[in-house]
């Protein structure tokens, strides 16, 4: 019987199942096996020695006086047989062989350590990719089924990028090598089911983390993140360390860093502002690349009214106000957005009883927080913004 443990061990080793529930899994066959053989009233134990693989089968019967249940009692008299030292309401333990025993337990098992490795390879999918869930993931893609993409996360699992999930307007061929996020993992009858996006707003937080060493000790902290999908994100990111650069920690020497995440993401535009517990700060670092003259917040209402220069009201706004709807849902701010002679028009300049407000004739103080808040791209990605949406 050693050549099972020996089986099992490289079992073990190769299909990351653990020997002892497969142990654990033969005793359970044998013992059902057991019951089939010798009736299903049998009180039966099965006992497998972990080193020899060898195995015991005990019947467990009750002492009693008058037996009513041949299948778990004994009388009194023959239990003193057995052993002169039993008596009323002891348990009398007695190992059974037969050769017909035999025979079923080895097919049994043999079905039955199938079973279980099959059983145990995807717990261990599951344990692994249960630790991936909120994060993402590397898949190759494999083909279309329909207009949903097959990709392959390892050797031994596959999940489904629903269409849903994809980013309008990119196309995958056999092969592609595609981040994922994953936003759900949950056991089924054929193994764990994976469920992945290419869309989910995460995705850009978590490329981030993995570029950005300053996110991943904490240096830096993404307050916030937006985004829509395959066309522009937003990130606010608020440093620590007062000596740390959040922006510039996340566009990396040259743009390297936040370069790679654009590439991950197809070409999709990313804007890196810093957070600021200032609300009106806040919201005027939001709404880059464009300039800002003030900002009113309500704090009640959570809205806010802007004022931008006449030339850059349609870069504020952006396409089809694109820019705008990011800056919102990345400060939870409803936002007005005028231009300075609309502004003027409406008399605005004349009350500035306001303290929530930012402008720029007030803010000498912050001089230094406006520069570095200006939208760093790469190059190609900042003139291509700046051109699309003016």
């Amino acid at each position: 019987m050693s050549e099972i443990i020996e089986a099992l061990n490289q079992l073990e080793k190769e299909k990351n199942v653990s020997k002892e529930s497969l142990l654990d899994a033969i005793e359970r066959s044998l013992k059902v096996a057991c019951k089939k053989d010798f009736g299903a009233d049998e009180n039966i134990d099965v006992v497998m020695d972990r080193e020899t693989g060898e195995f015991h089968v005990y019947a467990k019967k009750e002492v009693v006086a008058d037996v009513e249940d041949f299948a778990t009692q004994i009388s009194i008299e023959q239990a003193k047989l057995i052993d002169p030292s039993y008596d009323l309401g002891d348990v009398v333990t007695k190992e059974i062989t037969t050769k017909a025993f035999g025979r079923i337990a080895a097919q049994r098992a043999r079905n039955v350590i199938v079973q279980a490795i099959n059983e145990g390879e995807r717990d261990a999918i599951y344990d692994h990719f249960q630790t991936k869930e909120k994060d993402i993931v590397t898949g190759i893609v494999q083909r279309y089924i329909g207009n949903n993409i097959n990709v392959s996360l390892d050797d031994k699992t596959e999940a489904i990028l629903k269409d849903t999930e994809m980013v309008p307007g990119e196309t995958y061929e056999r092969g592609d090598r595609i981040k994922l996020y994953v936003t759900e993992v949950r056991k089924s009858s054929r193994g764990p089911k994976i469920s992945v996006s290419r869309t989910h707003p995460d995705l850009v937080k978590r490329l981030f983390e993995k570029e950005v060493s300053e996110l991943a000790d904490g240096t830096v902290v993404i307050k916030n993140s937006c985004r829509e999908a395959g066309s522009r994100s937003k990130i606010a990111v608020w440093s620590k360390d007062p000596n740390v650069d959040p922006v510039g920690a996340c566009v990396g020497v040259n743009g390297s860093r936040v370069n790679n995440v654009v590439e991950d993401l197809n070409g999709e535009k990313i804007d890196i502002i810093c957070w600021d517990e200032n609300p009106a700060i806040f919201i005027k670092n939001a709404l880059s690349p464009s300039e800002v003259i003030s900002v009113d917040v309500d704090l009640e209402e959570k809205s806010a009214f802007v004022v931008v220069p006449d030339f850059q009201l349609s870069l504020a706004i952006g396409k089809k106000g694109q820019n705008a709807r990011l800056a919102a849902k990345l400060t939870g701010y409803k936002i007005d957005i005028k231009s300075e002679s609309q502004a003027e028009e409406m008399g605005y300049f004349s009350d500035d009883d306001n303290d929530e407000r930012y402008d720029e004739e007030t803010a000498s103080d912050n001089e230094d927080a406006y520069e570095e808040t200006e939208p760093v791209y790469d190059d190609a990605v900042s003139e291509e913004t700046a051109s699309e949406e003016e």
